[in-house]
């Protein structure tokens, strides 16, 4: 599968099937940390992705007024 990361911004080819937990495992990324989304929408964390899936991991951004 294609998995696209952000910050540094860079595409990398990953087997598949695997669950969302054991590919951020294997990119070393926390779970919490980090939105996985596959067409454009946010997938949970006990999905299985396949060898044709694309998914962008995205660093969850939060913020506030002050």
């Amino acid at each position: 599968m294609k998995v696209q990361l952000r910050n540094p911004t860079r595409t990398l080819e990953v087997a598949g099937p695997v669950s969302i937990v054991k590919l951020l495992q294997q990119l070393e990324l926390n779970r919490e940390s980090v939105l996985v989304i596959r067409g454009g929408t946010l997938v949970p964390g006990d999905a299985i992705l396949d060898d044709a899936d694309e998914v962008e991991v995205r660093p969850v951004i939060s913020g506030g007024s002050t």
